[in-house]
């Protein structure tokens, strides 16, 4: 029996949020209202308002739960998978709340914490007993701290530092230890306290809206490629090589940019049978029938847009947007302009899927219709424990960006590079959280705590993308991925997921060229 077999659910909150959002739309497809003031204030009030945004929350931070549930029953997951999906349902409708009442904010200092946080803290303790009861039923025990994370606090949009968020899991969140570039580069990285190139934000200004609502990016976001530190990354932990010495090999496999136009908010492996799962559209390259309703037989049999035909495996991550005004056809849509998700899709010139060793040891194969997720899509509320997508420009990939984007100069194209976890427990395809199953490796290179070495996925994105303009602090048709609306677009919510459905003889050729240091297609 495949994994999903679920009708497609929709989240208890979505309703709600279809309903707001459908308010906010309009006839011009802008989504959020103003983030500093509503559209009814006076230029008094507004003023008003613009001199105290520092002031003013800019978005829901809540705790994540899914991130504490490592040890789930296999039969509770589906349901709890659909829980923590209502969670998020929950965010966003909260989320939308905080910015289309900014009026009522600034004449009321409790009414974000009477009106947008005590409800949402109701509500998300109701679903937590769910989750509690039904880890009870399949004969589990939920963690003993689920009842703290109910409630959620407002953030001012500023970066959270190297030290925020928490460990995984207890795993080696080496992000650079799998993060180097290919041709043997370590991971660049940028001083935090830059600024956008050189421009100055101006305090106090409200940001411009590029047609989200000022949901984000603005030119704080933004760094000039010049001013990112070679050979460094700002990333909690230290850095590693993988593919030197112990197994040296490499396989390629090819398949496209998703010129078939294959996008979806779903998430089949956070989000299973949910719609609308991810609230952020993906591209999809690989597996041609990869939904929130697609069971493993189906993904077994599908078609692939791999030259290979025994690669079935679906490799998906955030689309690429420049909010440039394009009405897109998502544009009134869940997941799309409906949740601040809006502009051009930038369709990627080159996509590059490339595993390689382990500086250590051999590689295993990896069990068939493995999960893994690198990054984090909620890193901005998070923190970057699990932060580890990073932006370059070619002719300047020995500098790697993972908290802001990227300007790049004439004749440069965007970089977009995901290195995944390459240590194994040796046992699961997948865990409860989608992440205690897999581990980056040590600073030595070698995977830790039994776990084995297997082949590390590299995904390498190259964009041609117009260099976003920055004047008096504002950011004009910036580039932006996809994210969850509370994220605001931040660059370190990048993510990269696969799913392997490679049958067992290319697997096993896979294996075979890396531990034999050959390079392979």
């Amino acid at each position: 029996m495949g994994r999903n077999t679920r009708k497609r659910r929709m989240p208890l909150a979505a309703k709600a949020v279809a309903g707001t959002a459908a308010l906010a739309l309009g006839g011009g497809g802008l989504v959020w209202a103003n983030f500093y003031a509503s559209a009814g204030e006076s230029n008094q009030a507004q003023n008003r308002t613009k001199s105290n945004a520092a002031q003013q929350i800019a978005t829901i931070d809540c705790p994540d739960v899914g991130q504490q549930l490592s040890d789930v029953p296999d039969p509770a997951r589906g349901e709890v998978d659909g829980e923590l999906a209502s969670m998020d349902q929950q965010i966003t409708e909260a989320y939308q709340r905080l910015v289309t009442t900014r009026q009522a904010q600034a004449g009321d200092a409790r009414y974000v914490q009477n009106t947008i946080l005590g409800p949402l803290k109701d509500r998300r303790k109701v679903l937590i007993d769910r989750i509690k009861l039904e880890i009870s039923r399949a004969g589990g025990q939920a963690p003993g701290n689920l009842d703290e994370l109910a409630s959620c606090s407002g953030r001012p949009a500023d970066q959270p530092q190297p030290t925020d968020g928490q460990n995984d899991g207890g795993q080696d969140n080496g992000q650079g230890g799998d993060g180097q570039n290919d041709g043997g580069q370590n991971d660049g990285g940028q001083d935090n306290g830059q600024n956008d190139g050189g421009q100055d934000q101006g305090e106090g200004q409200a940001p411009t809206d590029n047609g989200n609502g000022a949901a984000g990016p603005f030119a704080e976001d933004f760094i000039n490629i010049n001013d990112v530190q070679p050979n460094s990354r700002n990333l909690p932990n230290g850095l590693a090589a993988n593919g030197r010495s112990g197994s040296k090999g490499s396989f390629t496999t090819k398949c496209g940019v998703n010129e078939n136009k294959l996008y979806n908010s779903d998430n089949i492996i956070v989000a299973p049978g949910v719609a609308n799962g991810a609230h952020h559209m993906h591209d999809y390259v690989g597996n041609q029938s990869n939904s929130s309703l697609s069971s493993d037989d189906d993904l077994v049999v599908a078609e692939t847009s791999c030259q290979n035909q025994g690669d079935k495996s679906s490799y998906f991550w955030p689309v690429l947007r420049v909010q440039d005004g394009t009405q897109e056809f998502d544009a009134a849509d869940q997941g799309g302009g409906a949740e601040g998700n809006v502009g051009k899709i930038l369709q990627a010139k080159e996509a590059q899927l490339r595993f390689v060793g382990n500086k250590r040891s051999k590689v295993v194969a990896m069990p068939k219709l493995m999960r893994i997720i690198t990054g984090d899509a909620k890193a901005f509320t998070n923190g970057l424990a699990n932060a580890n997508t990073s932006y370059s420009c070619t002719g300047f990939e020995d500098r790697q960006s993972t908290d802001k984007y990227v300007l790049c100069p004439e004749g440069s194209q965007l970089v977009r590079t995901s290195n995944f976890q390459s240590c194994w427990d040796g046992q699961n395809a997948d865990s409860a959280n989608h992440r205690t199953h897999v581990a980056f490796v040590q600073a030595d290179g070698s995977c830790a705590n039994g776990f084995k070495a297997i082949p590390q996925l590299q995904v390498r994105l190259v964009y041609d993308v117009p260099t976003p303009t920055i004047e008096n602090g504002q950011v004009k048709n910036p580039y932006a991925v996809d994210s969850f609306p509370e994220q605001l677009h931040k660059p370190i919510t990048d993510h990269n997921d696969f799913i392997n459905v490679m049958d067992e003889n290319l697997m096993n050729k896979v294996v075979k060229c890396i531990n034999k240091g050959k390079k392979c297609t």
